[in-house]
């Protein structure tokens, strides 16, 4: 969330940077709540003193032998009308936070200006896209040669964009997933957790999806409603949520595998080729919970974590630093990797990398003790995919691809494969 203050002290500075996102921020529906909240709490204040002198009044009067009796009557209709008040202030302020809820983060001002991806600055680029003397085939071709990929069975079991992995194909989607996690643990330092893949309603509006991104979730209904994760980023931020830290237990750096569930609603007819955009596909989580004035720092420490995965594995890709009209709510600057797919002849998206700043700490109320202040400051959180497994799998079948429609295994995932070198 934005910072209220910021919005109420300097809400026409507010309404330009959104308006760099593509969004019109409604001033008048702003003042006029703001104002109405403003007059409520001083006539709750004004009420709430005038209760308390009675009060005191009365107290005097009884120690004394005063009859008490219109006092008391009169102490009612204070707090009668202080309680029909608070209700009515409940009332603005609930508006108030949905309407502060519904708004995405400030981009930061290194943020490149743009109205969509086209907009994107392209930051940095590794290795060469892959060149064969033959013409490549895409993943979907490669997945059916030995039926390993089987998009037909999962959609019998349960729908479209869902897919069942066979064989030889399962085991080198799972070795991705091993190798990512023992890279982060093992040379990047990351603390690995294993989190709920249902979460509350709580934590998606902690870390933004909720109630903006709504239909983006599935929900699990019940004697309790919970939600499947879009990302594991949910579960793994909000552990620091009512936390107050100290500052000597900063910075947090979690890794986490986990499914992860999108209904993608409004991207039908984008994408859907294969296994690019799922409702369900696994992912290698990254989450930095950090001091603010080394936020910026984390961004590209997390970002050169996820890209030693692509160095490792040898798949040429570049980075693109988001443009104001392409990030996402709750960030304040993205650092998008593509990776090259011969199959599409194009880059495409396998980890965003974001410093959503104090934004999610300020839902969470994560908190940490500054040392020079001693008082309570919000941390800032960053999040990046480190990376999309599935996606991966992909990069890896079309990069190393024969001309029989062989996968040659990566050298570096070859001992996850018992030495194997090569899918049949």
């Amino acid at each position: 969330m934005i910072d209220p203050k910021l919005i109420r002290n300097h809400i026409e500075i507010v309404a330009a940077t959104l308006k760099k996102r593509g969004l019109v921020l409604d001033v008048a529906k702003f003042n006029a709540l703001e104002s109405a909240r403003k007059e409520q709490q001083v006539k709750i204040q004004e009420l709430q003193n005038a209760r308390n002198v009675k009060s005191k009044e009365i107290g005097i009067a009884k120690s004394t032998g005063k009859d008490v009796s219109e006092s008391f009557l009169k102490l009612k209709e204070l707090s009668d009308s202080l309680k029909g008040l608070e209700e009515e202030f409940n009332g603005v302020q609930n508006e108030l936070d949905n309407f502060l809820s519904h708004l995405p983060n400030l981009p930061h001002d290194s943020v490149p200006e743009g109205k969509s991806a086209e907009d994107n600055q392209i930051v940095r680029v590794w290795g060469q896209p892959t060149q064969f003397t033959f013409k490549p085939k895409d993943h979907v071709e490669l997945g059916a040669l030995g039926n390993q990929m089987d998009f037909a069975t999962a959609a019998k079991l349960t729908g479209s964009r869902f897919v069942v992995l066979h064989g030889m194909l399962a085991q080198l989607h799972r070795a991705l997933a091993q190798f990512m996690l023992d890279l982060h643990i093992r040379e990047h330092g990351y603390h690995e957790v294993a989190v709920p893949y249902m979460v509350n309603a709580d934590s998606l509006y902690g870390t933004g999806q909720l109630p903006h991104l709504k239909e983006d979730v599935f929900a699990v209904s019940g004697e309790n409603t919970f939600y499947l994760i879009p990302t594991a980023e949910v579960s793994v931020t909000n552990i620091v949520r009512d936390c107050l830290l100290e500052a000597d237990q900063l910075p947090l750096r979690y890794v986490a595998y986990s499914p992860c569930f999108r209904s993608e609603a409004g991207s039908y007819g984008k994408d859907i080729r294969g296994m690019l955009r799922q409702h369900q596909f696994e992912k290698v989580e990254l989450v930095h919970i950090v001091q603010p004035q080394v936020s910026y720092q984390a961004l590209e420490e997390l970002t050169h974590c996820a890209e030693v995965v692509l160095q490792r594995l040898e798949l040429p890709y570049r980075v693109a630093a988001l443009c104001t009209g392409d990030l996402g709510f709750a960030a304040a600057k993205t650092y998008d990797l593509e990776v090259w797919l011969p199959g599409q002849d194009c880059y495409r998206e396998i980890s965003s990398c974001s410093n959503t700043e104090a934004f999610q700490a300020r839902r969470m109320k994560a908190r940490y003790r500054d040392p020079n202040t001693g008082r309570p400051e919000y941390v800032h959180t960053l999040n990046g995919s480190g990376l999309a497994v599935g996606r991966t799998l992909i990069a890896v079948m079309e990069n190393y691809q024969t001309a029989e429609g062989r996968i040659r295994i990566p050298a570096v995932l070859q001992p996850y494969m018992h030495g194997l070198k090569e899918i049949p």
